[in-house]
């Protein structure tokens, strides 16, 4: 009688620990292809995002539509923003990977920033009346922190081919391309390292809001340059 109840039983864990690991999977085939969760770590993007937003990346926007200036993008670092090798333990290591597979913590080498300049543009701070200019042109900037200047440091670069130069919208709190450009790379982040653009703020539920992108404008995509 108790080998009969204790089968059940048996059955049921595994059923379980299957339901599980299909769930794992397939959320880990979804966010590897499709959407993914990221931790916003930093006030670097406000006022768009604040410290501590959980948001949903889509991985595919940029397969249909090239990266444009104004873009928000999420990026892998490695090489440009973050060191290539990260100096924690294999525990550590592990620890941190899940709390950023959980959307529970930021990432040492994930970024989000916005997109300044492109492949072959021109990109100066500042210019007479204090605007960022790209190819000659300035730059309106609305997203910019409140009283932040659009740089403190001042800087002329030419993006290589390839490459984009990218900028937090809290100018006074970001470390972004500014931060690196007597760096190997000179602060450029490779176009291939972008993993997607945020499509949404899913938590605190009080942010719950979509991400909308930039109109497109004259100029203003790869394709354009």
């Amino acid at each position: 009688m108790d080998q009969t109840k204790r089968q059940p039983r048996k059955l049921g864990w595994r059923f379980a620990l299957l339901a599980l690991a299909l769930a794992v999977l397939i959320s880990g085939v979804v966010r590897s292809l499709w959407l993914d969760v990221y931790f916003i770590p930093s006030a670097s993007m406000e006022p768009l995002f604040r410290e501590g937003d959980r948001i949903v990346v889509s991985r595919t926007d940029f397969r249909a539509e090239p990266v444009r200036r104004g873009d928000v993008v999420v990026f892998d670092g490695r090489g440009s923003f973050a060191p290539l090798n990260s100096s924690q333990g294999p525990v550590l290591g592990f620890v941190a990977a899940a709390g950023h597979w959980l959307g529970l913590a930021g990432s040492d080498d994930t970024y989000v920033k916005r997109v300044i300049g492109l492949p072959g543009d021109d990109v100066v701070c500042c210019d007479a009346h204090g605007r960022l200019t790209v190819n000659g042109q300035e730059v309106a900037e609305p997203y910019l922190y409140a009283g932040d200047a659009p740089s403190e440091q001042t800087f002329s670069v030419t993006v290589p081919a390839g490459r984009l130069w990218l900028m937090g919208d809290h100018r006074s709190m970001s470390a972004d391309s500014r931060s690196l450009l007597g760096a190997p790379g000179g602060g450029m982040v490779p176009v291939d390292r972008v993993i997607g653009r945020p499509v949404q703020i899913i938590w605190p539920l009080d942010r719950f809001t979509a991400v909308e992108r930039p109109a497109v404008a004259a100029d203003t995509t790869m394709n354009g340059q």
